[in-house]
């Protein structure tokens, strides 16, 4: 609620026309931009969106292929740092499959939401840092993207009011998201170089590109480049060349304790019918951290207590003995 509070008070000591911090400006623009907020609620509907589109290609097809594969490529990067960054954030990650319950029908959402929004010529339809701000208040469910999606229909009625909006009143709020997704950086591994350089160039070169995608590619390619030379320097010196404090490396391998499917895919395969559902002998929480630090470490599971064991707690046997023969 604060975060809301904060910029609904700039938002209204901006829109006074009369003050140095105004939105409006005497300006052609700002006269355009008050112009429209005047109207306070209006409704302007989509006309010519698929008249716009040329369906034949034949004639700039290698155009078309590089800006198809462009586009894919960093749309995958962009929704999976996305997903993957909010879902840490919000303690969803489970530590054995290094994933979150649900992510392929987040995947399967946001590809359809970016397809049918590039048909109706409207901004990318696709998964945005700002999460953080919902999760930041506490919102990890579905109850809370519902409960946005319905905002968001509300505000196509009122698109004056929330339009003129100023910027200055929503980057305070991912300054503070950021602030608190920054608690992350302390878990990488900066004793070696190895590590560290890939994992800075990510973080450096996402705000100066203005893409998730560029950082994600300059962080893979650093690290193959650096990790990948040091393995072949040692191979062509038989091990003679070593690497200062290559044993402070974290180790990592692609054959993660979980498989590499996604959890419902494994369900799929094994012939479950209910593949959407977890079933209630898989872990229910996933290991990491919530919002405030916190760790979230799944429930060590109680061996099973005999029947003899049973019949001696029925028979007031004392609670030490019990925990004892446990």
């Amino acid at each position: 609620g604060a975060i809301i509070a904060g910029i609904l008070l700039v938002s209204i000591i901006s829109w006074p026309r009369p003050t140095p911090v105004t939105y409006f400006p005497h300006t052609e623009l700002g006269d355009s931009a008050f112009d429209f907020f005047k109207q306070v609620v209006a409704f302007r509907p989509i006309k010519n969106i698929l008249v716009v589109q040329r369906w034949n290609v034949s004639e700039y097809g290698a155009q078309f292929g590089l800006a198809f594969i462009t586009f894919l490529y960093v749309d995958i990067l962009d929704c999976t740092g996305t997903l993957y960054s909010m879902a840490r954030f919000a303690g969803a990650i489970d530590e054995k499959t290094q994933d979150f319950e649900g992510s392929a029908v987040a995947y399967l959402v946001d590809a359809f939401g970016i397809s049918i929004g590039s048909l109706m010529g409207v901004p990318p339809v696709t998964a945005f840092i700002e999460s953080g701000a919902g999760i930041s208040e506490g919102g990890a469910t579905g109850l809370t993207a519902m409960t946005t999606g319905l905002c968001f229909f509300i505000s196509i009625f009122f698109a004056p009011i929330f339009a003129s909006i100023p910027p200055w009143a929503t980057g305070c709020t991912l300054i503070i998201v950021g602030a608190l997704m920054a608690k992350a950086v302390t878990e990488i591994n900066w004793r070696y170089l190895g590590d560290a350089i890939p994992a800075f160039l990510t973080i450096a070169i996402m705000p100066f590109t203005y893409s998730i995608a560029y950082g994600l590619i300059s962080g893979i390619m650093s690290y193959i480049i650096l990790n990948g030379g040091v393995w072949v320097i040692e191979k062509v010196s038989g091990g003679k060349i070593k690497v200062p404090e290559k044993e402070l490396k974290e180790p990592w391998t692609y054959k993660l304790e979980g498989g590499i499917l996604p959890p419902w895919m494994v369900r799929v395969s094994h012939g479950k019918r209910n593949f959407w559902k977890r079933p209630e002998d898989e872990e229910s929480a996933a290991p990491g951290r919530t919002i405030d630090g916190t760790e979230i470490a799944h429930a060590e599971k109680r061996p099973e207590v005999s029947g003899g064991e049973k019949n001696d707690r029925s028979s007031g046997s004392s609670v030490e003995g019990h925990d004892a023969r446990l």
